[in-house]
């Protein structure tokens, strides 16, 4: 069994504490993503699976197994790091063989294993070959290649894909999620790309200041985020924001700010009435078309399968709506819009915590 369960971790790094008691299950051959912004605590709690950096407090556990102090080397790991850190003087099979040598692996057996990894990395080519005289992609693979040799049953990953082009990234993103389908291992993968996180993961871990923010699965952190924090962290372009209030317009619950009036659906507690709260609304779901709100258009991103607008409504900050990209708009433009009234969310105007 490859299930990680952390209890209570903390680490302090003297009087900073980088991470404040996370609790976190992750199931047997689950693809686990922790994602937030530089400093959040994401590559900590990693380093503290992996046994590279010892806990202030709290338990790990890997399988049935208490790996709290245990050495990175007992723990049965495999991991891949943004510096893939290759041997440039060995050639790509001496790289990929390395670990098997350490555990005076037979010869043969070194021989069909490696094989076996570079046929799965589509590397076979490159075994003869030096780090230096791969390119970044192909040195990638060699990187994941020397990792699953070893047939770990569970992948740690910092950052892999980080120094890659935007086109290549995207290339291993569907390697690794092929990798992990035919390993059926377990993955635990730090970024701080939504991007990788979205197109990879079972479920997301979204870490902030040291806590988790939000836990689930793609989609469910997509399309309603727990928090202020997260529903501004995922989403091209962000998610718009207006502070406003929530007031009963003739029996039913709208939001109001600087002239704009939004119906609010779904289901909302009695008591929020007069509330200060802040509405977010994705641009996909700010609708250009004919309604009572109005603003000017500021800005034309064309994406080809969409456009972006970008206007202007009288408040403190402009918004954006996703267009289909036969609509022509111009800056100088009138235009007037709407919110999907099923798809809009509330935040507390003071902690951020989601009210619908």
């Amino acid at each position: 069994m490859a299930r990680i369960g952390i209890k209570n971790l903390v680490k302090e790094f003297g009087s900073f504490t980088a991470v404040k008691g996370i609790n976190l299950e992750i199931n047997d051959g689950e693809f686990l993503i922790m994602v937030g912004p530089s400093g959040c605590g994401k590559t900590t709690t990693l380093n503290m699976i992996s046994g590279l950096v010892m806990p202030s407090s709290g338990e790990i556990s890997i399988g049935e197994n208490d790996v709290t102090h245990t050495e990175p080397g007992e723990r049965g790991l495999g991991m891949v790091f943004q510096d893939l850190a290759l041997f440039p003087h060995m050639s790509v099979f001496e790289n990929i063989a390395f670990g098997l040598r350490v555990k005076n692996t037979s010869e043969q057996e070194v021989k069909d294993r490696v094989q076996q990894a570079a046929e799965a990395m589509h590397i076979e080519q490159l075994l003869s070959k030096r780090p230096g005289q791969c390119s970044g992609g192909e040195a990638q693979r060699v990187a994941l290649a020397r990792t699953i040799v070893t047939n770990p049953s569970v992948y740690l990953m910092d950052e892999p894909l980080s120094s890659l082009d935007a086109k290549l990234r995207i290339d291993m993103r569907t390697e690794l999620k092929g990798l992990h389908e035919r390993l059926s291992g377990t993955f635990v993968y730090v970024t701080h790309d939504q991007a990788e996180a979205m197109t990879m993961a079972d479920r997301i871990v979204v870490m902030n200041g040291g806590e988790i923010e939000q836990l689930g699965g793609p989609l469910d952190i997509y399309r309603k985020p727990a928090t202020r924090f997260v529903a501004g962290f995922f989403g091209m372009p962000t998610m718009n924001f207006l502070d406003g209030e929530i007031a009963a317009v003739d029996g039913a619950p709208m939001f109001v700010t600087d002239g704009i009036k939004a119906p609010l659906e779904g289901d909302l507690p009695a008591n929020l009435s007069g509330r200060k709260a802040t509405l977010g609304v994705r641009s996909e779901h700010v609708l250009a078309t004919e309604a009572e709100n109005g603003g000017k258009v500021s800005l034309i991103e064309p994406l080809g399968d969409a456009t972006l607008v970008y206007f202007d409504y009288g408040g403190p900050t402009r918004l954006v709506s996703k267009v289909d990209p036969d609509r022509l708009f111009a800056p100088g433009d009138d235009l007037t819009f709407a919110f999907d009234a099923n798809n809009c969310h509330l935040f507390d105007a003071d902690n951020g915590a989601r009210l619908n």
